[in-house]
């Protein structure tokens, strides 16, 4: 019998600067991100690839040059949970969470225009916490985790393409 420890588990700074218009928001980093202390670090992780092919930009090696993408296209990654309690790295073992200050974000990002929710987990947490900003464009988009093996990659790029048409 296999018996899964729950752990509290925390999200990382995010990836933004005084330019970023559009974040991109995750509920919290897996288990192998955390390891790395990389966004979307899961080898199998579609996130770099999607954005990627939607920034029209080749798909960076180091974690240094995957961030530089997102910046030049004016992109921030963070994550709705600051800590939380779950077993393995699934969304839907998440309990006790405490979010991270994301109202505090937006009032730093003046140039803020979109929110997108990688998942429906994600878009949960942050209703349950925040309240939608009048001014900015919320998205919900399909989860880029392997785990959402209902959308191939390119299903993928083309639900994630609305976010960088602002």
């Amino acid at each position: 019998m296999v018996v899964m420890t729950i752990k509290t588990k925390s999200s990382f700074n995010p990836i933004s600067d005084k330019n970023t218009a559009i974040l991109i928001l995750g509920s919290l980093p897996g288990d192998r991100s955390i390891e790395l202390r990389e966004y979307y670090g899961h080898p199998r992780s579609r996130f770099w690839k999607i954005i990627s092919s939607i920034t029209n930009s080749p798909l960076p090696i180091s974690y240094p040059d995957k961030k530089q993408m997102l910046l030049d296209h004016r992109i921030g990654v963070w994550d709705v949970a600051h800590s939380a309690q779950r077993s393995g790295s699934l969304d839907t073992a998440i309990k006790d969470e405490v979010p991270n200050d994301v109202e505090g974000f937006i009032e730093k990002h003046e140039h803020l225009k979109i929110i997108a929710f990688n998942g429906a987990k994600t878009e949960k947490l942050y209703d349950k916490y925040f309240r939608r900003i009048s001014g900015i464009k919320y998205l919900s988009l399909p989860s880029s985790s392997p785990a959402n093996a209902k959308y191939d990659v390119d299903s993928l790029c083309e639900k994630w393409r609305q976010v960088i048409e602002i």
